[in-house]
């Protein structure tokens, strides 16, 4: 109804309706009719289908809610609509249209406040969020989807009970946490996350990035900064050659690609401040924080990567770059090697229009520079001029660790010098078996 109402409802979205009828029914009813079913969402009174093309979820007139100790919702089945959609999680979800004959269901002025763009509980906030905790976030998340203010009682209610969220499990708690980095503005929901407390129980080192100024404001609010790094990503996601839309790795490396800069924040004696390794230092906490909340392990290791690579670029200045530090920072990034030219141009958020100028003008450089070898050297598949079985020929060795140790001198040899021909790759396999 909400999305219908706001005109969001696009050709083929799911429909979800609601009946009296109990899942057993509810399939009964289906059969024959329905072109698939499936019951996955079953026991919370769910039942998935297929009609006429369009996929649609019919569930039971339910009341759902948390015991307070437990991490799943006990589900019970209710009687009437209007007992339904009183346990909805927002007036503006609360809202249903009867079939056939199509009268709208609005008790608790849903459509008022979705034309006045409020997010407002149906009941008290203080007993929805107790439903569902995870309630909380979700109105975050509709503020940073739709744009909508969320009325002051709510708020209150998300700063009181924020503790309520540990009882959520940390898959769920990443997906609505997810739904509001990936939104047209996660800032909004981010800063209510942060302002409610919400966020010491999602990513709790996002706060710890408001960090008091020295005093002679020598470094950068980094809460702030890491917002903009997020805002500009999102821009370079579109407007940076390799376009790709919303990309859920590159905007939390940009989220987090600062996380350790409190951890290593030290006053120097000239009173600058500095964070050394904050990015590897960043990289294990984004391991961490991302492994407690359920990611799969080739997104942790792609966003670590990127947190732990952001200031590679920085390392070598804004000079010419040798072909032995191009194909480093290649070889380094992998497959991330897009990720890292649009995180490292968010990075820079200097009000110096010169400085950014020159910075952008840097990475261009670079990006052409690494452009021209890969073309010459097939940089995408960096590897030694001799493999793993041409060393033990040569060499006459069996398989081991020495045929690595190998391996690896090759590697560096190409790293620094570029392509070697077979004859010159030998000799200088040779030379360093004997000097070894």
């Amino acid at each position: 109804m909400r999305d219908a109402m706001l005109g969001r409802l696009r050709d083929g979205s799911d429909l979800d309706f609601t009946t009296d009828a109990h899942p057993p029914v509810i399939l009964e009813i289906l059969e024959g009719f329905a072109e698939a079913t499936w019951d996955v969402g079953i026991k919370f009174g769910t039942v998935g289908s297929r009609i006429q093309g369009r996929e649609c979820e019919i569930t039971t007139y339910r009341s759902e809610q948390y015991d307070p100790v437990s991490r799943k919702p006990a589900v019970d089945f209710g009687d009437s609509l209007e007992g339904d959609l009183a346990r909805r999680d927002f007036t503006i979800n609360a809202m249903a249209l009867t079939l056939p004959d199509l009268n709208l269901i609005d008790l608790f002025a849903g459509e008022a406040d979705l034309r006045a763009k409020l997010i407002r509980t149906p009941g008290s906030p203080e007993r929805s969020f107790s439903d569902d905790p995870l309630r909380m976030m979700r109105a975050a998340r509709f503020a940073s989807q739709l744009g909508f203010h969320i009325v002051a009682d709510v708020v209150i209610a998300m700063t009181e009970m924020a503790n309520r969220l540990e009882i959520v499990s940390a898959e769920r708690i990443r997906d609505e946490f997810m739904k509001i980095l990936m939104s047209d503005d996660p800032r909004t929901g981010l800063e209510l996350l942060v302002g409610t407390g919400l966020t010491e129980y999602v990513v709790p080192e996002l706060p710890l990035l408001q960090l008091e100024l020295d005093e002679h404001h020598h470094h950068k609010d980094v809460y702030e900064h890491t917002l903009t790094v997020l805002e500009q990503a999102m821009d370079l996601e579109t407007i940076h050659v390799p376009a790709t839309g919303p990309d859920s790795v590159l905007r939390l490396a940009a989220l987090l690609h600062d996380i350790g800069k409190p951890r290593t924040r030290r006053f120097e004696d000239d009173g600058r401040v500095s964070f050394h390794h904050h990015e590897v230092v960043g990289a294990r906490m984004t391991r961490k924080r991302m492994q407690a909340l359920r990611f799969s392990g080739e997104m942790i290791d792609d966003v670590s990567k990127l947190v732990e690579l952001h200031l590679r670029f920085h390392g070598y200045g804004t000079g010419e770059w040798s072909d032995s530090a191009v194909r480093r920072y290649v070889r380094d990034a992998g497959d991330q090697l897009t990720r890292l030219h649009k995180l490292t141009r968010a990075d820079s958020t200097t009000r110096n229009k010169r400085r950014a100028a020159a910075l952008q003008h840097a990475y261009d450089s670079l990006e052409a520079r690494i452009a021209v070898l890969a073309e010459q050297e097939e940089l995408n598949s960096l590897r030694p001029d001799l493999d793993g079985a041409q060393i033990m020929s040569i060499l006459g060795i069996a398989p081991g660790p020495v045929v690595g140790e190998a391996y690896r001198y090759l590697m560096e040899l190409r790293l620094d010098r570029g392509p070697l021909s077979e004859q010159q790759a030998t000799d200088e396999l040779m030379a360093w078996w004997v000097n070894r």
